[in-house]
């Protein structure tokens, strides 16, 4: 059950990094032309500083992801997608990014999340993501579920009083 409740949190994940980051990396960016500061200021820019929360919140679910005791699942996945995307891009450019929703005909903001899911994988962010979450799979503590100290059951099981009353 748990490495089914990683694999779902492993497909969450890969939305939030996909779509979240893609879409937030193009409102954090605005005040970079080229990359040259243009004359937008973050701190005065309210979209700028959406992009920014956003990006901070896609952040603290991978730290929490990678650093919980959760199934190892939960970051093998998201790893695998941004991985192999990576090698696509690597093989096949115009394929790769053409994986990106950029439709004109879809809605505003998955086209601004597609635009921004091209800029980050031709950076190699989503290749940096991608080995940072494979790490925890190679942990073979991730894998076991917890040990229970039978031990400790024991001694509480026949520390109880028999029949109710005190000890004979």
């Amino acid at each position: 059950m748990r490495h089914f409740l990683g694999l779902l949190l492993g497909v969450v994940v890969t939305a939030v990094l996909l779509a979240g980051t893609g879409w937030a990396s193009q409102d954090a960016a605005r005040g970079v032309v080229s990359g040259v500061a243009a004359t937008i200021d973050p701190a005065r820019d309210t979209k700028a500083l959406v992009g920014l929360g956003a990006m901070l919140a896609a952040g603290l679910i991978l730290g929490l992801v990678v650093a919980g005791r959760v199934s190892p699942l939960a970051t093998f996945v998201p790893s695998m997608v941004l991985l192999a995307w990576t090698v696509i891009y690597t093989l096949d450019v115009n394929r790769a990014l053409s994986l990106a929703p950029t439709d004109p005909s879809m809605h505003p903001m998955i086209v601004q999340a597609g635009k921004g899911m091209q800029d980050l994988l031709a950076k190699g962010v989503f290749a940096m993501l991608g080995i940072a979450l494979f790490i925890p799979v190679l942990m073979p503590s991730r894998w076991a579920g917890r040990r229970r100290d039978l031990g400790e059951d024991y001694e509480e099981e026949t520390a109880q009083p028999v029949g109710g009353g005190g000890y004979y």
